[in-house]
């Protein structure tokens, strides 16, 4: 994958964390009960989160020292 397809790909996995999290705020607003839904929710942001950290290395260019 080249830098702009990363890029893009960046975009959408944080635009599903955005979301994933303003429906888990919405859950906890709402007094919703299905804790397994929550839980299956925070771990899918949890893989987002740790997909997008991923992405970001790899854009960081590598410098020798």
């Amino acid at each position: 994958m080249n830098s702009k397809e990363l890029n893009q790909w960046l975009e959408e996995l944080r635009v599903e964390h955005r979301d994933l999290d303003e429906v888990i705020h919405h859950l906890y607003k709402t007094g919703h009960h299905d804790a397994m839904r929550v839980q299956r929710l925070k771990k899918r942001k949890l893989k987002l989160k740790d997909m997008i950290d991923k992405l970001e290395s790899k854009l960081i260019p590598d410098l020798d020292a």
